[in-house]
């Protein structure tokens, strides 16, 4: 089964490194929505059925972590699953974002770490 996903990034370039290394982890896509900060992340969610958010955490707006608490407090999104992929070090932060059920992957990151964090996300084998 195909997974819709949206990638939420300030970097158009880091979107697309994210969706080919997607593709490389062997994930089976099905619509890729994009947004360049949370509150456009935000507006797709309303919009677009999703399965699975990649999120920056530095972007103007709204912050990948402001997004994550605005998901979590609405009822239709408070379960979706969310990878946070950033360059942050804090590792105080880190496990907040843990704590509101976010997966994190240290940028850069490769293929394997996408497979290997995806894959008990959205229930497939890869």
């Amino acid at each position: 089964m195909s997974t819709n996903v949206l990638v939420v990034d300030d970097s158009a370039v880091v979107r697309a490194m994210i969706i080919k290394t997607l593709r490389m982890a062997g994930v089976d896509l099905g619509e890729v929505f994009e947004a360049g900060n949370g509150r456009e992340g935000i507006e797709t969610l309303q919009d677009k059925w999703v399965d699975l958010v990649f999120a920056d955490l530095n972007m103007p707006e709204v912050n990948g972590e402001e997004m994550i608490d605005r998901m979590r407090a609405n009822p239709v999104w408070a379960d979706l699953p969310v990878v946070v992929i950033s360059t942050e070090g804090s590792q105080t932060r880190i496990d907040r974002l843990r704590q509101k059920g976010a997966k994190f992957i240290h940028k850069p990151f490769s293929p394997e770490q996408i497979r290997d964090v995806v894959t008990p996300m959205i229930g497939a084998a890869l």
